[in-house]
């Protein structure tokens, strides 16, 4: 969940100055959540309920995004790289948005962005197993036993990932690649690259192709649609 200090939330609701903001949490003129705030340091998400001489101040209203990332983007706010963000699609659309969740800069596919604090902590609590549909192009041809490691889980750094659905798609044994599907529920680092490395193949392309019940439908590489508030519901409360 984005969080942010107390005084920023009141300026950019427009109430005041940065520094005036500051004044008023000193002077014991804000409260968050119902509780009267002091401390300078103190920071809200998006669901904190802020008032200032008891009027609630107005945040900004809650956005949900289904965007198509193409390889060669970096699914960050801001690259000290100067590489291309997942923001960057986003520069018309007047709300702050973050990704819940990551995917490899050269990994494509299904990317949600939001300002829902809750909705973001809500799909990537790993106890919620959201499934997460990734298509993988890789360097060899599984044998019936490397895909019986996967669907068992395979040892990731001293750690076993949880079973995975394989399902092959398209096998070409004359280049020696395969296209398999995998469905996972985790979300670590590089964690559908890893397991193929497990079992001894590398991945030249990946993409993910749904998220929860979501799919790309038609959207196209670096284009994004609005989730409506039936989709956003039906996230919250499937889980």
């Amino acid at each position: 969940m984005a969080l942010e200090r107390l005084q920023k939330v009141i300026a950019e609701a427009g109430v005041a100055s940065r520094r005036k903001a500051e004044k008023m949490i000193v002077a014991g003129r804000v409260r968050v959540d119902g509780k009267v705030v002091t401390q300078l340091g103190t920071k809200v998400d998006t669901f904190s309920n802020v008032t200032v001489d008891g009027e609630p101040i107005e945040r900004e209203s809650l956005h949900t995004y289904l965007f198509y990332k193409p390889r060669g983007v970096v699914s960050t706010a801001n690259d000290e790289k100067g590489r291309k963000t997942v923001v960057d699609f986003f520069e018309n659309v007047p709300y702050r948005l973050y990704p819940i969740g990551r995917l490899d800069y050269d990994t494509s596919g299904l990317l949600l962005m939001t300002n829902d604090g809750q909705l973001a902590n809500l799909l990537m609590h790993p106890r919620n197993e959201v499934p997460k549909v990734y298509v993988a192009k890789i360097k060899g041809i599984l044998t019936p036993e490397e895909i019986t490691l996967l669907k068992k889980g395979v040892k990731i750094d001293n750690r076993k990932s949880a079973p995975a659905k394989v399902k092959v798609l398209k096998t070409n044994p004359k280049k020696n690649t395969q296209i398999v599907q995998l469905t996972i529920h985790e979300g670590h680092y590089h964690q559908v690259k890893r397991m193929f490395k497990a079992v001894g193949h590398l991945v030249d392309k990946l993409s993910r192709e749904r998220y929860a019940f979501l799919d790309l439908h038609s959207l196209t590489s670096g284009q994004y649609r609005e989730l409506t508030r039936e989709e956003v519901d039906r996230l919250k409360h499937i889980y």
